[in-house]
């Protein structure tokens, strides 16, 4: 589980090297639940995926799915989730 406040900018890296072995990434779609802001996505076509987020409700748990197609005809899906919290310094 990955945590942030809500209102941090989160940029969060995805590696999909174990799944691909020689494969490459084709693409990446992400499906966000609500409450939580995509603000963009990339992936740089090899191994990895990000996503960036922001905002969301504190004390609630998203979850993010990540679905990638690869060079070679694969799909394969993950999803993380992302508690909103409030942090306290000191």
């Amino acid at each position: 589980m990955i945590c942030k406040a809500p209102n941090d900018n989160y940029k969060y890296t995805v590696e999909w090297a174990a799944e691909l072995g020689a494969d490459t990434i084709l693409t990446s779609t992400w499906v966000v639940e609500t409450g939580i802001v995509k603000d963009g996505d990339s992936t740089n076509n090899i191994t990895q995926t990000t996503i960036d987020l922001s905002g969301g409700t504190a004390g609630t748990t998203y979850t993010l799915t990540n679905q990638i197609a690869t060079a070679g005809g694969d799909v394969y899906e993950k999803d993380l989730y992302i508690k909103v919290q409030i942090q306290v310094l000191g």
